[in-house]
Parts: C-alpha cells; structure tokens; sequence
C-alpha cells in the first residue's frame, strides 16, 4: 500500500513541531545555563514498530552462519514463554525487545578471504528529518547513557555512531551487566567510550562528537559459539545515576578476572584495552 501526500506530510509537520517545542521548553527553562531538568529519552522499545524499525544485523552479510533475530516481547508473552528468567524477581516491563540467536564461528566455505566470523548486533534505526534538517540526539548537557536490559551475561559492547569524519567509526564500551538473568539499568559515562573501526582501537583517539548521535547499539563479538539473549527496555540520557555516585567496574563472582577480558577490544598490535 503507497503512503499517501497526506499522512507523510503529517508526520514530517509533526516531527517538525514536537522539536521546536522540544527546543522552546530548553530555551524557556534556562536549561542551557542551569542545567537540563531531567533525562532526555532516546529509544524506547514499547511498541511494535519501534522494534521493527530497528536494524539487527549478523555475519551473514559476509557468508557466516550466525543467526540474529530481534522481536518485539509483551509482558503476556514473556510469562508465557521460557524468555523471563526464573532468577528474576522483579515484574518485566510491559513490553520490551529481545535479542537474541545464536552465534557461528563457522567460516564460508565459497569465500577463503573470510578470516573470522561469529558476531551479532542492532542498532536503533537513524532518525526521520524534521524542517530544521537532519534529526540527531544531542546528549552534550548529559554525563551518562542508561539502559533498562536483562543480560544472559555475555560479553556485549555498547555501540553509538555520531556524524564523524569517518563513516565506519564507532564509539564502544563494554556493556556490564552486574546481575545477569535479572532487569537492571546500566550506565556509562559518555567520555568512557573508546573510538573504533572494523573492530579495532583507532588513534588518534577523538572525544565522541556529542552533538551529533546517530545511533545506538548492541553488539555481540566474543565469537563464543551457542545461544545468546539480551532484552532491552529503554536508552535515554541522564545525569542522575539513581541518587548515587558514577558507578564503577565490578567483577562479578561468576565472572573471573581471566574471563573479563574476554570480549575486550584490541588495539592494531593485539593488545587489549583495560576498561
């Protein structure tokens, strides 16, 4: 079915006024001098097509034999499937996105240059432009990105595009879930994220381009073969860590510090970055 002139217009106007008056409320409150009043949302995963717009991704697209699939969960579904974790206590949210598959070291028979595979991502798709242009998040006035995930406990990075220089580079942090099995929220100071490309540390490093976030991500690159599942609630912005002080990096007791660091970039030389 042809979206008519009609309703796409609509939608641009809309975008369009939903930021101006986005902008005006910064401007009436003083927020650029006092501080923003709260935390700015960026995704949420609550309805349907939320979820779909959203780009999962895995080797296939170089002729691996790992499996992404990325589905939109109610709370119905997840009491009634094995997806809720027995381990967790608390409610699920009303709805959420599971990522989930299954990860394949297996290398293509027909392409002997395919060194390495075993990966699996998303990311938030890039926004719709409005009448002031190209839409992105600008998080400068924020310390810290948050998310509402429940982790089987792998090792995930976190992956956020800005407008860069460099269009295959990325910002990365590992994402460390602290109670795996179970719905948490996890921060990251911004300024914590190491500059990427093709996987790898890149120098000269570049702070992130704040002003200009494209897109947010998971990915899964430990190439440890089996079934994975990460479900994810919601991404926003924030400068409140839940009334405490910046969280830190803890060893878990089921994580030894030898399998850590597993998952850790390298840098060109093979060397792992120590987050």
């Amino acid at each position: 079915m042809r979206v008519t002139h009609s309703l796409a217009s609509r939608g641009f106007l809309g975008r369009s006024f939903d930021e101006l008056a986005r902008l005006s409320s910064i401007a009436f409150k003083l927020e650029a001098v006092k501080g923003p009043a709260g935390p700015r949302p960026l995704y949420s995963f609550h309805d349907k097509e939320s979820v779909q717009n959203c780009i999962p991704m895995s080797d296939d697209l170089i002729g691996g034999s790992s499996i992404t699939k990325f589905d939109f969960i109610t709370a119905h579904d997840s009491q009634s499937s094995s997806s809720q974790s027995t381990l967790d206590k608390i409610p699920p949210p009303s709805s959420y996105a599971r990522f989930h598959g299954q990860i394949s070291t297996a290398l293509p028979d027909d392409k002997p240059v395919i060194k390495r595979s075993g990966y699996a991502a998303f990311r938030t798709p890039d926004q719709p432009p409005t009448l002031l242009g190209r839409s992105v998040w600008d998080i400068d006035p924020y310390s810290f990105l948050a998310m509402r995930i429940r982790s089987d406990g792998r090792s995930y990075f976190i992956n956020v595009q800005t407008e860069g220089v460099e269009p295959t580079d990325l910002h990365q942090h590992r994402l460390f879930a602290k109670s795996p099995g179970r719905w948490e929220t996890v921060y990251v100071n911004w300024n914590d994220f190491v500059r990427t490309s093709y996987g790898f540390v890149v120098e000269p490093q570049t702070e992130l381009l704040r002003q200009k976030v494209k897109s947010i991500g998971i990915g899964l690159t430990d190439r440890v073969e089996g079934p994975f599942e990460l479900c994810i609630e919601r991404i926003w912005a924030t400068n409140d860590v839940e009334g405490q002080a910046a969280p830190k990096r803890e060893e878990s007791a089921s994580e030894p510090a030898e399998q850590s660091a597993a998952g850790n970039l390298k840098n060109r030389k093979g060397e792992r970055i120590k987050w």
